[in-house]
């Protein structure tokens, strides 16, 4: 009997990817998240010969040998992302949706590959991934009234919300049970107004938001910004959306913010300038343990040693 196996981002993108493909192609499998800094996942992949595994939107490059594990023993992987991947295996048994522009996400390559079955949540995806301008053309093209743009996109931002933070703790459902209750939906507005799951976040969200609204920078300039949050639980799920938020009240400013994770180190996510969206996925690389894509990137357990460096580094490298 075939074994299949889902590995999916924790965030709106991930999770949006997944529905759209069980939703044409419904079957039982193994599900295998976290949290949205939690990219290693196919570390935690034990397959055999001819298992079926689906990977959504983590880096090619950071799971490169445990992809080579799965492929030596003769798993089937089809693998689809938008992040920095570097060199891609040659193999039958692998098969790549790999796009690294900086206008696409995971679930608009899905939705290409889907050609179009379940685009409404494409465009969530699209939402939570800070890909607004992206988002909010194709829902002009499918037609959407306002007040159904503005549910996919707060929709998107709540599920991305969701999955900031260092440990599953920190987060208000684990990123495998959302998945689970927003994939019964077949149209995401109908999610959003119905899905319980998501009135718990919108409260969340407020709460925390505000939080972060009364930051004030440390460095703020017309080309750069860094902001550095406090040790709290609600500060690790803002900061990603939060970076969002300022990506695109300030589209000229290149942001950097700097989060400790509770275990005595910190989290970093950039955000380059919405007008120019390059750069962030080669600066974090820098970095062990960062890495994500042109427009949007983060580095994960950064030593407060290396702060003063990574700052002037930032300020050097967006300007």
């Amino acid at each position: 009997m075939t074994h299949y196996i889902d590995i999916f981002n924790g965030d709106a993108d991930g999770i949006c990817a997944l529905i759209q493909l069980r939703l044409v192609n419904p079957v039982e499998s193994q599900l295998i998240t976290g949290v949205k800094r939690d990219i290693a996942l196919l570390q935690k992949v034990e397959a055999s010969s001819g298992d079926q595994i689906t990977v959504l939107d983590i880096s090619l490059d950071r799971n490169r040998s445990d992809l080579d594990r799965l492929i030596s023993v003769g798993a089937h992987i089809t693998y689809f992302d938008h992040h920095y991947a570097g060199q891609i295996p040659q193999s039958s048994y692998l098969n790549t949706v790999i796009d690294e522009s900086p206008d696409t996400c995971t679930s608009l390559l899905v939705d290409r590959y889907l050609n179009g079955q379940h685009s409404l949540w494409a465009i969530t995806a699209a939402f939570g991934d800070n890909l607004v301008q992206v988002a909010e053309q194709r829902c002009v093209m499918a037609h959407l009234n306002s007040i159904d743009t503005q549910k996919l996109r707060q929709l998107g931002e709540l599920i991305n919300y969701n999955g900031y933070g260092t440990q599953i703790d920190d987060l208000h459902f684990h990123p495998a049970r959302l998945y689970q209750a927003l994939k019964q939906f077949q149209d995401p507005r109908e999610a959003y107004d119905e899905a319980p799951e998501i009135a718990t976040l919108v409260t969340g969200y407020t709460e925390d938001m505000e939080h972060a609204k009364m930051m004030i920078a440390e460095i703020a300039t017309s080309i750069a910004a860094v902001y550095r949050l406090p040790d709290t639980t609600w500060a690790r799920r803002a900061v990603g959306v939060w970076a969002n938020d300022l990506s695109q009240d300030f589209p000229a400013r290149a942001h950097l913010i700097i989060c400790p994770d509770g275990e005595n180190s910190y989290t970093v996510s950039v955000r380059a300038a919405k007008d120019h969206p390059y750069g962030a996925s080669a600066f974090c690389r820098r970095y062990p343990g960062g890495g994500g894509r042109e427009a949007a990137a983060g580095i994960n357990k950064l030593p407060e040693s290396n702060l003063a460096e990574l700052i002037q580094a930032f300020t050097l490298a967006f300007k």
